[in-house]
């Protein structure tokens, strides 16, 4: 019995000193990357036409800050971004693409990861529309003009 009340009593001890170490407490990370905007909306967009658009963020802490990756929800989404570290102060873009292949409503989250498991999300929507079939259509005017002799 006495050597159970000893072992509880050096765990007791030992747990009490792991909480006490200013090393093991769970208190939160500062953020250190501000974003701009964290959405944009490309509006209403041709098929087979891609576009893009250039996120603006900026490290707010005190030692330069890397970008452990920027990764897109899908291949249809084409991150792009400076592996370098972004020192104190400055600024960089994340340049995001979308190659409007598939005409309809279309919402992608971009997940940035940062210091060491830190997230921010990007989202970018749209709406891409199918061309019409064909040629355009006979424009009169413009047959007009081309009859006459200017």
């Amino acid at each position: 019995m006495k050597q159970f009340l000893l072992i509880m009593t050096f765990l007791a001890a030992g747990f009490g000193l792991y909480a006490q170490n200013p090393d093991n407490t769970n208190a939160p990370k500062k953020d250190v990357l501000e974003v701009k905007e964290t959405a944009f909306d490309f509006g209403k967009i041709p098929q087979g036409k891609p576009v893009y658009h250039n996120f603006k963020i900026t490290n707010t802490g005190s030692s330069p800050l890397v970008l452990e990756s920027v990764q897109a929800s899908c291949g249809c989404t084409t991150p792009e971004w400076s592996r370098e570290p972004i020192a104190p102060g400055k600024s960089t873009v994340i340049k995001v693409g979308y190659n409007a292949a598939a005409t309809g409503y279309f919402d992608k989250p971009i997940t940035i990861t940062y210091a060491g498991g830190m997230h921010k999300q990007l989202d970018i929507k749209g709406t891409v529309w199918a061309a019409p079939e064909g040629s355009a259509p006979v424009n009169a005017s413009v047959d007009f003009l081309k009859k006459q002799n200017l």
